[in-house]
Protein backbone atom coordinates (compact mmCIF):
# COMPACT_ATOMS: atom_id res chain seq x y z
CA UNK A 1 0.00 0.00 0.00
CA UNK A 2 1.34 3.27 -0.96
CA UNK A 3 2.44 6.23 1.61
CA UNK A 4 0.53 9.63 1.46
CA UNK A 5 1.85 12.77 3.28
CA UNK A 6 -0.98 15.28 3.34
CA UNK A 7 0.64 18.08 4.15
CA UNK A 8 -1.83 21.90 5.61
CA UNK A 9 0.32 24.74 5.55
CA UNK A 10 -1.43 27.04 8.34
CA UNK A 11 -0.68 30.75 9.57
CA UNK A 12 -3.03 32.05 12.71
CA UNK A 13 -5.88 29.57 10.91
CA UNK A 14 -7.64 28.93 14.99
CA UNK A 15 -10.77 29.72 13.11
CA UNK A 16 -10.63 27.41 10.01
CA UNK A 17 -8.33 24.65 11.33
CA UNK A 18 -10.40 22.44 13.58
CA UNK A 19 -13.39 22.47 11.03
CA UNK A 20 -10.72 21.64 7.92
CA UNK A 21 -9.11 18.77 9.58
CA UNK A 22 -12.39 17.10 10.83
CA UNK A 23 -13.86 17.51 6.92
CA UNK A 24 -10.37 16.48 5.62
CA UNK A 25 -10.20 13.74 7.81
CA UNK A 26 -13.55 12.42 7.27
CA UNK A 27 -13.10 12.65 3.28
CA UNK A 28 -9.68 10.48 3.87
CA UNK A 29 -11.07 7.98 5.67
CA UNK A 30 -14.35 6.87 3.39
CA UNK A 31 -12.45 7.71 -0.06
CA UNK A 32 -8.94 7.13 0.29
CA UNK A 33 -8.75 3.76 1.76
CA UNK A 34 -6.19 2.03 -0.26
CA UNK A 35 -3.40 4.36 0.94
CA UNK A 36 -1.50 4.56 4.03
CA UNK A 37 -2.36 8.41 4.60
CA UNK A 38 -1.24 11.19 7.06
CA UNK A 39 -2.08 14.75 7.59
CA UNK A 40 0.69 16.49 8.42
CA UNK A 41 -0.28 20.31 9.89
CA UNK A 42 2.73 22.60 9.19
CA UNK A 43 2.26 25.56 11.90
CA UNK A 44 4.58 28.38 10.23
CA UNK A 45 4.86 30.69 12.95
CA UNK A 46 1.35 31.50 14.56
CA UNK A 47 1.07 33.93 16.94
CA UNK A 48 -2.54 32.89 17.74
CA UNK A 49 -3.93 29.64 19.09
CA UNK A 50 -3.20 27.27 16.14
CA UNK A 51 -0.16 25.63 18.00
CA UNK A 52 -2.54 24.87 20.44
CA UNK A 53 -5.30 23.73 18.39
CA UNK A 54 -2.69 21.71 16.23
CA UNK A 55 -1.95 19.66 19.34
CA UNK A 56 -5.44 19.18 20.35
CA UNK A 57 -6.16 17.89 16.83
CA UNK A 58 -2.78 14.77 16.96
CA UNK A 59 -4.71 14.07 20.78
CA UNK A 60 -8.07 13.52 18.90
CA UNK A 61 -6.76 11.97 15.39
CA UNK A 62 -4.14 9.08 15.26
CA UNK A 63 -3.38 9.89 11.46
CA UNK A 64 -2.75 13.37 12.42
CA UNK A 65 0.46 14.85 13.42
CA UNK A 66 1.78 18.20 12.97
CA UNK A 67 5.08 19.69 12.81
CA UNK A 68 5.86 23.84 13.69
CA UNK A 69 8.80 26.32 12.38
CA UNK A 70 9.47 29.54 14.03
CA UNK A 71 9.86 31.16 10.75
CA UNK A 72 6.61 32.45 8.83
CA UNK A 73 6.54 30.79 5.31
CA UNK A 74 4.08 28.96 3.07
CA UNK A 75 6.69 27.69 0.99
CA UNK A 76 9.41 26.86 4.11
CA UNK A 77 6.07 24.86 5.84
CA UNK A 78 5.71 23.14 2.99
CA UNK A 79 9.47 21.96 2.18
CA UNK A 80 9.77 21.29 5.09
CA UNK A 81 7.00 18.72 5.53
CA UNK A 82 8.03 16.80 2.91
CA UNK A 83 11.79 16.61 3.10
CA UNK A 84 11.04 14.91 6.60
CA UNK A 85 8.72 12.58 5.29
CA UNK A 86 9.27 9.19 3.91
CA UNK A 87 5.87 9.05 2.04
CA UNK A 88 5.80 7.18 -1.33
CA UNK A 89 3.57 10.92 -2.42
CA UNK A 90 3.64 13.77 -0.43
CA UNK A 91 0.65 16.76 -1.17
CA UNK A 92 -0.69 19.56 0.35
CA UNK A 93 -3.68 21.84 0.33
CA UNK A 94 -4.91 25.24 1.72
CA UNK A 95 -6.54 25.52 4.44
CA UNK A 96 -9.54 26.87 3.43
CA UNK A 97 -10.47 24.08 1.63
CA UNK A 98 -11.27 25.93 -1.32
CA UNK A 99 -10.86 23.15 -4.20
CA UNK A 100 -12.98 20.33 -4.10
CA UNK A 101 -12.02 17.13 -2.27
CA UNK A 102 -13.23 15.00 -4.74
CA UNK A 103 -10.60 16.12 -7.26
CA UNK A 104 -7.91 14.93 -4.55
CA UNK A 105 -7.94 10.93 -5.99
CA UNK A 106 -7.25 11.97 -9.69
CA UNK A 107 -4.32 14.11 -8.31
CA UNK A 108 -2.93 11.29 -6.41
CA UNK A 109 -3.69 8.67 -8.59
CA UNK A 110 -1.96 10.32 -11.83
CA UNK A 111 1.40 10.09 -10.03
CA UNK A 112 0.46 6.36 -9.57
CA UNK A 113 0.36 6.86 -13.54
CA UNK A 114 3.47 7.46 -14.15
CA UNK A 115 3.42 11.31 -13.55
CA UNK A 116 6.08 12.74 -11.55
CA UNK A 117 4.28 15.99 -10.45
CA UNK A 118 0.20 16.69 -10.21
CA UNK A 119 -1.55 20.68 -9.87
CA UNK A 120 -5.32 21.53 -9.94
CA UNK A 121 -5.96 23.90 -11.91
CA UNK A 122 -8.61 26.94 -12.13
CA UNK A 123 -7.88 27.90 -15.65
CA UNK A 124 -8.07 24.71 -17.84
CA UNK A 125 -10.96 23.77 -19.44
CA UNK A 126 -13.42 21.60 -17.04
CA UNK A 127 -12.73 24.02 -13.77
CA UNK A 128 -15.07 25.95 -12.18
CA UNK A 129 -14.31 28.88 -9.83
CA UNK A 130 -17.15 30.39 -7.72
CA UNK A 131 -16.86 33.75 -5.98
CA UNK A 132 -13.28 34.44 -7.07
CA UNK A 133 -13.49 38.45 -7.42
CA UNK A 134 -12.69 39.96 -11.09
CA UNK A 135 -9.77 41.69 -9.45
CA UNK A 136 -8.14 38.21 -8.21
CA UNK A 137 -9.23 36.55 -11.74
CA UNK A 138 -7.55 39.07 -13.73
CA UNK A 139 -4.47 39.34 -11.61
CA UNK A 140 -4.27 35.51 -11.50
CA UNK A 141 -4.35 34.90 -15.55
CA UNK A 142 -2.19 37.93 -16.25
CA UNK A 143 0.32 36.14 -14.40
CA UNK A 144 0.58 33.04 -15.48
CA UNK A 145 0.27 34.35 -19.09
CA UNK A 146 3.58 36.07 -18.03
CA UNK A 147 4.71 32.89 -16.86
CA UNK A 148 4.19 31.25 -20.23
CA UNK A 149 5.54 33.82 -22.48
CA UNK A 150 8.86 34.26 -19.93
CA UNK A 151 8.98 30.44 -20.10
CA UNK A 152 7.53 28.82 -22.33
CA UNK A 153 5.56 26.56 -19.92
CA UNK A 154 3.02 24.18 -20.90
CA UNK A 155 1.07 23.62 -17.03
CA UNK A 156 -1.86 26.68 -16.61
CA UNK A 157 -2.30 27.66 -13.11
CA UNK A 158 0.99 28.43 -10.81
CA UNK A 159 -1.15 29.27 -7.57
CA UNK A 160 -3.80 26.60 -6.93
CA UNK A 161 -2.81 25.62 -3.42
CA UNK A 162 -3.64 21.79 -4.44
CA UNK A 163 -0.36 19.99 -5.33
CA UNK A 164 0.72 16.29 -5.30
CA UNK A 165 4.80 15.16 -5.93
CA UNK A 166 6.36 12.12 -5.60
CA UNK A 167 9.32 10.61 -3.98
CA UNK A 168 11.90 11.58 -6.61
CA UNK A 169 10.60 15.07 -7.06
CA UNK A 170 10.96 15.75 -2.72
CA UNK A 171 14.28 13.81 -3.26
CA UNK A 172 15.77 15.53 -5.91
CA UNK A 173 13.49 18.84 -7.00
CA UNK A 174 12.68 20.27 -3.89
CA UNK A 175 15.67 21.01 -2.16
CA UNK A 176 16.49 23.35 -5.80
CA UNK A 177 13.40 25.39 -4.98
CA UNK A 178 14.85 28.27 -2.85
CA UNK A 179 11.62 30.54 -2.49
CA UNK A 180 10.11 29.95 1.29
CA UNK A 181 6.94 32.14 0.38
CA UNK A 182 3.99 32.04 -1.86
CA UNK A 183 6.22 31.75 -5.02
CA UNK A 184 7.05 28.34 -3.93
CA UNK A 185 4.22 26.98 -6.19
CA UNK A 186 5.66 28.79 -9.06
CA UNK A 187 9.35 27.86 -8.81
CA UNK A 188 8.70 24.29 -8.31
CA UNK A 189 6.55 23.70 -11.09
CA UNK A 190 9.10 25.91 -13.74
CA UNK A 191 12.11 24.17 -12.93
CA UNK A 192 10.29 21.33 -12.73
CA UNK A 193 9.33 21.42 -16.00
CA UNK A 194 12.15 22.79 -17.17
CA UNK A 195 13.97 19.58 -15.51
CA UNK A 196 11.50 17.20 -17.69
CA UNK A 197 9.41 16.02 -14.79
CA UNK A 198 6.00 15.18 -15.87
CA UNK A 199 3.21 17.55 -14.82
CA UNK A 200 -0.91 16.43 -14.66
CA UNK A 201 -3.22 18.73 -14.29
CA UNK A 202 -6.58 18.39 -12.58
CA UNK A 203 -9.40 20.98 -13.71
CA UNK A 204 -10.55 21.37 -10.10
CA UNK A 205 -14.15 23.11 -8.89
CA UNK A 206 -12.53 26.57 -6.85
CA UNK A 207 -14.24 28.19 -3.98
CA UNK A 208 -13.16 31.58 -3.32
CA UNK A 209 -12.76 32.14 0.34
CA UNK A 210 -13.65 35.37 1.17
CA UNK A 211 -12.07 35.58 4.38
CA UNK A 212 -8.74 35.21 3.19
CA UNK A 213 -6.15 37.22 4.63
CA UNK A 214 -3.54 36.89 1.80
CA UNK A 215 -2.40 40.18 0.85
CA UNK A 216 -2.51 40.45 -3.67
CA UNK A 217 -0.26 43.22 -3.81
CA UNK A 218 2.53 42.29 -1.33
CA UNK A 219 2.05 38.30 -2.61
CA UNK A 220 2.23 39.90 -6.78
CA UNK A 221 5.47 41.70 -5.94
CA UNK A 222 7.46 38.64 -4.16
CA UNK A 223 5.73 36.18 -7.23
CA UNK A 224 7.36 39.07 -9.90
CA UNK A 225 10.84 38.86 -7.79
CA UNK A 226 10.24 35.21 -7.97
CA UNK A 227 10.12 34.83 -11.37
CA UNK A 228 12.95 37.95 -12.48
CA UNK A 229 15.11 35.79 -10.38
CA UNK A 230 14.35 32.67 -12.26
CA UNK A 231 14.81 34.55 -15.74
CA UNK A 232 18.33 35.13 -14.73
CA UNK A 233 19.72 32.05 -13.12
CA UNK A 234 17.78 29.68 -14.63
CA UNK A 235 19.13 26.84 -12.60
CA UNK A 236 17.56 24.11 -14.77
CA UNK A 237 20.77 25.03 -16.99
CA UNK A 238 23.44 23.96 -14.14
CA UNK A 239 21.52 20.63 -13.79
Amino acid sequence: MATLNITIPVYNEEMELGRSINKLHTFLTEKMLDYDWQIIIADNASTDKTLEICRQLTREFKRVNYIHLSIKGRGRAVKKAWIESNADICSYMDVDLSTDLNHFRSLINSLSDGYDMAIGSRLTKGAHVQGRTLKREITSRCYNLLIKLLFWTKFSDAQCGFKAVNKQVVKNLIPLIQDNEWFFDSELLIVGEKLKYKIFEVPVTWVDDLGTTVKIMKTAGGDLQGLFRLFITRPWLQK
